[in-house]
């Protein structure tokens, strides 16, 4: 079933419609969605080098315009499902722990889950359920997936399709080193 999502996916580059498939496939990959949107992107900049930065800009602004509807998920059905739940079990304080801890590292989890692979969906839903204020959500997923689509557009658009295998491959590993990089130093800086 995934590699028909995929195939479908890329399917999509060839449309005449293909930026608006694009803006559709990176809206709900951010709340739902398994294929992440930079498998049509760079299939779209290969075929059209020269509007790679409009291709990356229409994903920055459909993945976090989604991702704030991620966040409204987590917020809404939080209250009506996870809250009984835990008001059920008696753990509706370590929530109130965990809220806690969430505004205060929040903005990097955003960061590190919108630049690496780890599922962006899962962190935007989870900041809406901590109540994450709503204009660092924002302003943390514009940096993060800016800085994600825009590397790989730039990428795409200097070298072109031998990039492609690099980007694929192991691009998500080096975002992943870079933000552990970034928030290691961070940790150091402040306990040392």
């Amino acid at each position: 079933m995934l590699r028909g999502l995929y195939d479908w996916t890329i399917s999509l580059a060839q449309s005449r419609n293909a930026l608006w498939a694009l803006a559709f496939v990176a809206f709900i990959e951010s709340s739902v969605f398994p294929i992440p949107p930079d498998v049509l992107m760079i299939a779209m900049i290969i075929a059209q080098p020269s509007r790679a930065f409009v291709i990356a800009g229409v994903a920055m602004v459909a993945s976090v315009a989604g991702g704030m509807f991620g966040y409204l998920i987590g917020y809404g059905l939080f209250d009506t499902v996870g809250r009984p739940v835990l008001l059920f079990y008696g753990k509706e304080e370590y929530f109130a722990e965990f809220q806690i801890r969430y505004a205060e590292w929040g903005a990097w989890a955003v960061l590190i889950a919108g630049v690496t692979p780890f599922p962006y969906k899962v962190i935007t839903i989870l900041s809406g359920a901590a109540q994450l204020s709503l204009p660092v959500f924002i302003v943390a997923s514009i940096i993060a997936r800016g800085l994600r689509f825009f590397i790989v557009a730039a990428l795409l658009w200097k070298f072109g399709a031998p990039i492609r295998d690099f980007i694929e491959r192991r691009l998500g590993l080096m975002f992943t080193l870079l933000m552990a990089g970034i928030v290691g130093g961070f940790i150091l800086v402040r306990y040392l």
